[in-house]
């Protein structure tokens, strides 16, 4: 019998692996009217192809699966969801899976709001459209819901909030938000990453581009802006910038 106690044993250890071991998300069925909404307020969805389409709605109830959306002071609408995730989806759509494994939920604020996250008619300094969660807020993102909104409402400025901070999320994958996303450069392009970084960042803060000056701030700034540029008015930035443009589709896997 000295034998049964060992595999008893293993088989009682295998058992507490497979149940401690967190249950993938499943994630619901398209809601059918959804497609409207999408095609009525994203661009980016209205630019795919009818199979392209179904993959990204796929995504995005991949996305809502895995992350809660929590309003404050607002409930949360069907296009509140929408808009969130689509700013999840589109800077990883060139890629067949993703998981923003530093995200547990998003706070939608109805407005823009101040470094101490009041947004209130009251508050001063309200300028901030978003941000990556940090201390208290780790794993969080907090986006402002008139910003978000108005990010795929303008389809001419170049920007789009909630692209920006996802980006930031996803520069953050690799430790730091640095401007570098290793997760998605190869590490041979780092190097002239960097260099053409610091020459586009050069002539923003010579006046001499016409991308938004926030992104001369810093490289995370730059990659974060850009990837605004890119996902918003790719045609427009291929033509003035086509080194940059180039990079970008590699970066995000879209020359496919």
């Amino acid at each position: 019998m000295n034998y049964i106690i060992p595999v008893t044993i293993i088989i009682i250890i295998a058992l507490f692996f497979i149940l401690k071991k967190p249950k993938k998300a499943v994630a619901k069925p398209f809601p059918p009217h959804w497609h409207q909404l999408l095609l009525d307020n994203v661009l980016f969805y209205r630019n795919l192809t009818p199979e392209r389409q179904t993959e990204f709605q796929k995504r995005i109830m991949q996305f809502l699966s895995e992350v809660y959306i929590e309003g404050v002071q607002l409930e949360v609408t069907d296009l509140d969801k929408i808009l969130v995730a689509c700013s999840a989806v589109i800077p990883v759509f060139g890629f067949t899976e993703w998981h923003y494994y530093n995200l547990s939920g998003v706070l939608l604020y109805p407005d823009y709001f101040n470094e101490d996250l009041e947004f209130a008619d009251t508050a001063q300094s309200r300028n901030i459209g978003g941000l990556v969660g940090t201390g208290r807020f780790e794993n969080q993102m907090i986006l402002s819901r008139k910003a978000l909104y108005h990010g795929f409402s303008n389809t001419t400025d170049k920007g789009n909030t909630g692209i920006h901070e996802f980006v930031h999320l996803i520069d953050k994958m690799d430790g730091l938000v640095d401007g570098v996303p290793e997760k998605l450069l190869g590490h041979q392009y780092a190097i002239p990453w960097l260099d053409l970084i610091h020459k586009k960042m050069e002539a923003i803060n010579d006046d001499k581009s016409d991308i938004r000056e926030y992104a001369g701030t810093n490289q995370a700034e730059f990659f974060a802006v850009a990837s605004e540029y890119f996902f918003e008015r790719p045609d427009l930035l291929k033509r003035k910038h086509p080194e940059l443009y180039k990079m970008m589709e590699m970066c995000f896997n879209t020359n496919k």
